[in-house]
């Protein structure tokens, strides 16, 4: 099997998924994203650097970085005409799109019947304060595209949520404000693969973010029937082979899930539960190829 990796050579991720691929005998390059170079009606169709991508089995999709408008377009689509002649693109381009946009992610959870916090996305000042008030005066306001939570920032006072609409205003940004759920300073990240949830921690915060990136400390969690059954129809909502499902206990035996993430990092997973998400993955991409 030939496989590559699109993602940041020596990065903690990259180097996890290679040795994955290594341990079952697949040796994978890893190569920026963008360095892809696409021809039409000429051959190959896509290269990565010097490495001719038509040629392999499987792309693991490991880092999209940010770009302008067309770089980002550019590389789904040369990533989704790749799909289409054959090579299986991990997560793919549409499930990634999906993912990280945060108005179609929740819209395509709501349409699964997934519990998932109010959301209002608008283009106009007026209507961002608005939503703030219709959402009850205590918001989290998110960029469209993000992750690792940052960018994010909880609003509670009118006047401060004038401002900071203001300020987006200025960067022509679109507002993404969600109903604030107390968590009380924590959350849960279950990694899905396939059919199944591999494992599940809960995050722990000093504050209401609880993302790794921004220091919450990760605890092993023993996965019910509900949140296996609720993670893994979160991230097949999104078309996901792999996803991180981000949920809040609701306090009555159920689950709302909060983002999924088609991109998922799992080194703060492994510490909490020493489960190899990497592996993982990999062994149920080479299962499909058998």
């Amino acid at each position: 099997m030939r496989a590559v990796i699109l993602g940041q050579k020596g990065g903690w991720h990259t180097e996890s998924l290679a040795a994955a691929l290594a341990r079952r005998g697949v040796h994978a390059e890893a190569l920026p994203i963008t360095r892809l170079t696409a021809r039409v009606a000429g051959v190959p169709r896509l290269r990565a650097a010097a490495v001719d991508l038509d040629e392999q089995d499987v792309v693991f999709v490991r880092a999209v970085p940010a770009g302008s408008l067309e770089q980002v377009i550019f590389r789904m689509d040369a990533l989704r005409v790749l799909e289409e002649h054959g090579v299986r693109v991990v997560n793919s381009p549409r499930t990634i799109e999906h993912g990280v946009d945060k108005y179609y992610a929740a819209a395509r959870l709501e349409a699964a019947g997934i519990a998932t916090p109010a959301t209002v996305v608008c283009e106009r000042f007026e209507d961002a304060m608005e939503a703030f008030a219709a959402l009850g005066g205590d918001v989290v306001v998110k960029p469209l595209f993000g992750s690792e939570g940052r960018g994010i920032v909880r609003v509670n006072d009118e006047d401060t949520a004038y401002r900071v609409f203001r300020a987006l205003e200025l960067g022509r940004y679109v507002y993404c404000v969600q109903v604030f759920v107390d968590h009380g300073h924590e959350d849960i990240r279950a990694f899905v693969v396939g059919d199944a949830v591999i494992a599940a921690m809960r995050r722990v915060g000093s504050h209401w973010k609880t993302n790794a990136a921004q220091g919450a400390r990760g605890e092993a969690l023993e996965v019910d029937d509900v949140l296996a059954e609720l993670s893994v129809r979160a991230a097949h909502a999104l078309g996901a082979d792999h996803a991180g499902v981000d949920l809040f206990d609701d306090g009555e035996g159920g689950y709302c899930v909060v983002e999924v993430n088609t991109i998922p990092g799992w080194r703060a997973l492994g510490a909490a539960t020493g489960i190899d998400a990497g592996q993982a993955l990999v062994d149920h991409v080479l299962a499909g190829r058998s």
